[in-house]
């Protein structure tokens, strides 16, 4: 009502409400911040008015005369997708109306204007179609009193200060260049020695764990994704086929189905399970552009991937052993509260009925025996979810691929599968590190440890000898130089660089350095040693210095 009132050309679509509030889309001219603040006096005005809200049920032809009338044309395409009736519409006072099925407040002034916002504006198509026109989606945000607003304000700003893009482009971690496509990530040396050390830290525990590694191709065979059921479900996220030589392949957007292949290289007997591999392998799905969003979705990233294939009898031990190396690594990371999801059966299932119910009841016997609190999903058992880290017992591909096993009765038998990932993909995982940090990367974590400053650059000689002995114990670190030491202090702070080495001609003089910390502030003089043995002590209990 209020966009009308001060756009009088401004045509009205929808306006749903969402997680954090609400938006509405418009046909019309480009707006701008300024707009907004116009927008929301208009608004206050009409809440201070307190005009009723009335719900008028009229028939369908007599909602089009009034539609036709205003000359609504987006109003009249949703009217014409309405299948009940009556059609009800809503006055505000005698001076707005819309379609809407309600119900709502009984006036405008049941709404406290110091609770509501109006955050954003930006593009959208009619109907998320982009053969439709681009419209204006103006973004608010309304809650019951002004202290829970500021609060949800405070909890945004707190969100774009930790945003992962612009922290990665601050802290030079990772780009994504249109260049060379929207969605697909280039790892920059800062951000790669990072992911260097997640996957070390990855493969280690898996190995301890009882996992073999594997490797395999980012392409394959048509028919294969046609076996695994993909390209009937899921096709539209997958990249065209290419020909070659005659032959229609595939770029991969999953890793299972080459697993899989790996498991059936040869017959295998009851005695050899539960078998376990796991890979880092890159996938490539596709993601329309407007649902691009930095690292958290993308069209090429690499999935923290591993199947276990076990006995119906082995279920319940392996999801445990799932959810202990999963709270394992998170730990490390500093993640401790999840919140999780258990999916049941869904209506269209592949499995027999008592082998799902023993997996569900694995799974929550799992959860339970881990103290996890969790919320069921009824039916929720699906082909494939977005999600950080997941556990997923699986009957669709072992039944697919016609993988199967000797018992001991030297009968055929299929396996149970079950599907996990812990950090979910790397792209995804670093940027809620990014986030969860606010790139402040616990020492162990940080692609530079120890930055060298001289005072002068008399002692940049000794420096580049501090530098090379670090590097030599395996500690990574780095000499800045060419500024004078304050603005050296300031760049390396602004670097979120954990450990600054400050040496002046005493420094020289002793063999020493003098430490500065970015958490815990002046550390003093020490050896160069006894610096090494700290940050070596630190790094490998993942402490802080």
């Amino acid at each position: 009502m209020a966009v009308q009132k001060l756009f009088p050309d401004a045509k009205v679509t929808i306006g749903p409400w969402i997680e954090n509030g609400f938006y509405y889309d418009f046909d019309m001219e480009p707006l701008a911040d300024k707009d907004l603040k116009k927008i929301k006096k208009e608004m206050d005005r009409i809440i201070s008015k307190n005009l009723p809200l009335v719900r008028e049920e009229v028939s369908r032809d007599e909602a089009r005369r009034r539609i036709m009338t205003m000359n609504e044309p987006y109003k009249m395409e949703i009217l014409e997708s309405i299948k009940e009736e009556p059609i009800t519409i809503y006055h505000i006072g005698n001076e707005w109306w819309d379609l809407c099925a309600g119900p709502h407040v009984e006036s405008t002034g049941n709404i406290n204007r110091k609770a509501l916002d109006l955050e954003s504006v930006a593009g959208a198509y009619w109907r998320g179609d982009e053969k439709r026109p681009m419209l204006q989606r103006i973004y608010g945000t309304a809650w019951e009193n002004e202290k829970q607003l500021k609060a949800y304000l405070h909890f945004k700003e707190e969100a774009k200060r930790r945003d992962h893009r612009r922290i990665g482009q601050d802290l030079d971690l990772f780009s994504i260049q249109e260049e060379a496509g929207g969605g697909l990530v280039f790892w920059h040396p800062k951000g790669a020695i990072i992911r260097h050390i997640i996957e070390d830290s990855w493969k280690k525990i898996h190995m301890e764990h009882g996992y073999d590694l594997l490797y395999t191709p980012h392409v394959a065979r048509a028919d294969l994704w046609k076996i695994s059921g993909h390209l009937d479900f899921y096709k539209e996220n997958m990249f065209d086929q290419m020909d070659i030589e005659d032959d229609l392949y595939q770029l991969r957007p999953m890793n299972c189905p080459y697993h899989i292949l790996v498991y059936k290289r040869k017959l295998h007997s009851y005695r050899d399970f539960p078998i376990r591999v796991a890979e880092l392998g890159t996938v490539y799905r596709y993601e329309l552009s407007g649902s691009l969003h930095g690292l958290f979705r993308v069209r090429g990233f690499t999935q923290d991937d591993a199947h276990i294939f076990c006995l119906e009898d082995q279920i319940k031990d392996e999801i445990r052993g799932v959810l202990d190396l999963t709270e394992k690594i998170l730990l490390q990371f500093g993640f401790d509260k999840y919140e999780v999801n258990l999916s049941t059966r869904p209506e269209k299932a592949v499995g027999e009925d008592y082998i799902w119910e023993k997996a569900t009841s694995a799974l929550r016997d799992a959860l339970d025996d881990k103290g996890w609190s969790y919320q069921i999903d009824e039916g929720g058992g699906a082909f494939y979810e977005y999600i950080l880290w997941s556990l997923q017992v699986d009957f669709n591909l072992p039944q697919r691929f016609d993988i199967t096993y000797v018992d001991s009765d030297s009968e055929k038998k299929r396996p149970i599968m079950i599907h996990r990932a812990v950090l979910g993909s790397l792209e995804r995982f670093f940027g809620v590190l990014i986030e969860h940090y606010a790139g402040d990367f616990p020492l162990w974590l940080s692609p530079i440890q120890a930055r060298v400053l001289p005072v002068t650059d008399t002692q940049l000689e000794y420096c580049n000898k501090v530098a090379t002995k670090l590097k030599a114990s395996g500690i990574r670190a780095e000499v800045c130089q060419g500024e004078r030491l304050p603005k050296l202090i300031r760049n390396s702070e602004k670097q979120k660089i954990p450990l600054m080495a400050v040496v002046g001609p005493k420094e020289v003089e002793t063999g020493t350095v003098t430490v500065r910390s970015r958490f815990a502030g002046e550390l003093g003089n020490m050896s160069v040693d006894d610096f090494i043995s700290t940050i070596r002590s630190a790094t490998e209990n993942r402490g802080s210095f």
